[in-house]
């Protein structure tokens, strides 16, 4: 792992940019272009130092030219690294990829179309130092440029499906992100096939905090997800969310067992004060609720076996060790009694 940064208000952290490349090659160049004014003598607005210290594009084989784009800017200047996936992974497997080239004190994540403003990088890092946080989320102050309907479904997934999932557990997520270099060389090291980034970031990290930014406008038209994509998009959340959604299939099975007894012995006593007078009626019904809730409550057994070898096969780690947070952020001025 790399060595740990220095707390040293002094010294200028470094930064590493990271920036899956799909559809970018009108919009990639700008973004380029204003984060190289901050790769010497950057301040915060609080006055801490800081440099963007290389700027790694991931290629995503996307539709258009970016592979050309991104190889005349490697040759152009030292400080853009390019990474090339042999196929089209997706925006978050390209993310972790970029995440694991990297070798700054702090890494941040943005997409590639410009909306991201490269200013706010300061505010991130800010926020990181004032509360002590090692993922920040930059959190879009005005409504994305889609339609009302995916705004409404995104805000939905990022809240009450997000929260029912993981109880909590992840918070509210973007794609302009700032999180410390170790954290997410780890999880770049540990997370598997088709896990979501952001669920992974939580296996790594409990210190989170949040920040309003403003969001520019796209530097090209706003991508259009087919209906399919997005519902690929949200099951990938589901499955990448751990065991509370089996865990809610075994708690009902639990429920429907204790009903079905429940009502088993109600029916039962019925047929003794003479309350049935079909034949077999009262003995079906109490072996299709006594057995059906037995058959819930397997299931529901099974689907904790495979919650377990989901979450070993999607790379969860026992712990993963960080630098000592005095290293990163600096002694506490207000240390807990």
């Amino acid at each position: 792992m790399p060595e740990a940064l220095s707390a040293d208000p002094l010294e200028p952290v470094a930064v590493s940019v990271v920036v899956p490349v799909y559809r970018g090659a009108k919009t990639i160049r700008g973004v380029a272009d204003e984060l190289a004014q901050f790769r010497n003598d950057a301040t915060t607005p609080a006055g801490r130092p800081f440099r963007v210290a290389e700027l790694v594009l991931v290629w995503d084989h996307g539709p258009d030219d970016s592979d050309v784009v991104l190889r005349a800017m490697s040759e152009e200047s030292d400080w853009v690294k390019v990474v090339w996936l042999s196929r089209n992974f997706g925006q978050h497997a390209a993310t972790v990829a970029g995440m694991a080239a990297t070798g700054g004190d702090w890494i941040v994540t943005m997409d590639e179309d410009g909306q991201h403003d490269p200013n706010h990088i300061g505010i991130l890092l800010d926020a990181a130092y004032d509360q002590r946080a090692t993922l920040v989320y930059g959190a879009s102050a005005t409504p994305p440029p889609h339609g009302w309907l995916r705004n409404t479904a995104s805000r939905f997934t990022k809240t009450v499906a997000l929260r029912t999932l993981t109880g909590g557990s992840v918070t509210t997520f973007h794609s302009f992100r700032l999180l410390a270099g170790d954290a997410g060389r780890a999880v770049a090291a540990y997370s598997g096939p088709g896990v979501y980034l952001d669920v992974a970031l939580s296996w790594v990290v409990s210190d989170v905090a949040s920040v309003p930014v403003p969001m520019r406008a796209e530097g090209r038209a706003a991508t259009s997800y087919r209906f399919r994509a997005l519902l690929s998009h949200f099951w990938r959340l589901v499955l990448s969310s751990g065991n509370r959604p089996l865990r809610i299939v075994s708690g009902f099975g639990l429920l429907c067992a204790a009903a079905g007894l429940i009502a088993a012995v109600w029916l039962v006593i019925g047929r003794l004060n003479g309350g049935t007078e079909v034949p077999g009626w009262t003995s079906s019904i109490v072996a299709t609720l006594v057995i059906g809730g037995l058959i819930l409550v397997a299931l529901g057994v099974i689907a904790e076996y495979v919650g377990l070898a989901a979450t070993m096969s999607m790379g969860r780690p026992n712990y993963v060790a960080l630098d000592d947070p005095a290293r990163r952020f600096g002694p506490r001025q207000n240390p807990p009694a």
